[in-house]
């Protein structure tokens, strides 16, 4: 049985631990919070773009770009989104597996070296090389300052090679961010573009809380629609009765290049949120179980130290009667 002294140590090192958690917790909340503020200022944007491409589709179907148009498959590329630290649960590592599991099928259906990797965070870089993956570049520095720009630039590079047939197919891995306690883990196709799966995808989000607890979702979820009903109010659609010029698939050829941009910076946004809901998580259950242990360390304290005096009386007790 530990000593008292061994006890109160560990008591203190426990206590010290969840002081690191819980300020963890908040600084991850905190982040959280802008990301889903960033993720807010680009769905108006993203929005818009997806319903001009919609109305475009419905007034000329037989519409095709470069872009969008599938071929046999030889080389492929992979985007895949992790973090540049730990301490997030198993974020980067159910990305790291996923991506695994996407090479060994590319290759044992498409040969060896036929899959290149763009990794868009330190710990994927990290284990892409040590696996001996054909990596290109070094986006790590995105993680922390997500811009479009950057964004535009990698999608230019992945559109100019599937242009000129170096690869055939560019895939995305990342976590699709619905709630502070739900990210799905998701692969997109990103080229050739299939413009009506794109469209019908998940846009589900919820970017007004930080609420983990699945109690908590439901409840805020049920206030937010009893609100929307009580206000009643309805949106004018938008007028579809466009006037094309020059023609319809010059337009495509501009609008299909933004639309893959706005997916692969969509992708950024949405593993950068899922990474910070997946620490402040973390960090929350840490805190949640060092509270436990403190408690049962307390309790173990009391419990030594009460059968210390009771022992100590005892002694005092037999020698007075011995006396």
């Amino acid at each position: 049985m530990p000593s008292l002294k061994e006890i109160k140590g560990r008591i203190a090192s426990v206590n010290s631990t969840r002081k690191i958690t819980s300020a963890m917790k908040m600084v991850a909340s905190s982040k959280l919070h802008h990301a889903q503020v960033a993720i807010q200022n680009m769905l108006p944007y993203e929005s818009m773009l997806e319903h001009i491409l919609k109305s475009f589709l419905a007034a000329e179907a037989e519409s095709q770009t470069v872009f969008d148009q599938e071929r046999p498959v030889k080389r492929v590329a992979l985007v895949v989104f992790s973090s540049n630290s730990s301490l997030c649960g198993g974020f980067n590592a159910n990305i790291i597996k996923k991506m695994m599991h996407a090479v060994e099928a590319y290759e044992a259906e498409l040969g060896k070296g036929s899959v290149e990797v763009y990794p868009i965070g330190r710990k994927v870089a990290e284990k892409a090389r040590k696996l001996g993956y054909d990596v290109k570049g070094d986006f790590a520095a995105l993680v922390d300052h997500p811009n479009v720009r950057e964004c535009i630039d990698i999608a230019m590079e992945l559109g100019t090679k599937f242009y000129e047939g170096e690869v055939d197919r560019v895939e995305l891995i990342y976590h699709h961010f619905k709630s502070a306690g739900s990210q799905v883990l998701t692969t997109k196709q990103f080229l050739p573009i299939d413009l009506e799966s794109e469209l019908d995808r998940d846009h589900e989000r919820d970017l007004t809380s930080i609420a983990t607890s699945k109690e908590a979702q439901e409840y805020l979820k049920r206030r937010r629609k009893k609100t929307v009903n009580a206000q009643g109010e309805e949106v004018e659609p938008l007028n579809d009765n466009f006037i094309v010029e020059p023609d319809m698939n010059t337009v495509l050829t501009q609008l299909i290049p933004k639309m893959a941009h706005l997916m692969l910076y969509t992708a950024l946004l949405d593993s950068v949120a899922s990474e910070h809901a997946a620490r402040m998580v973390a960090m929350q259950t840490a805190t949640d179980n060092a509270d436990e242990l403190l408690r049962q360390l307390n309790l173990q304290y009391n419990k030594s130290r009460q059968q210390a005096i009771t022992s100590e009386l005892l002694d005092i007790v037999g020698g007075s009667v011995n006396n």
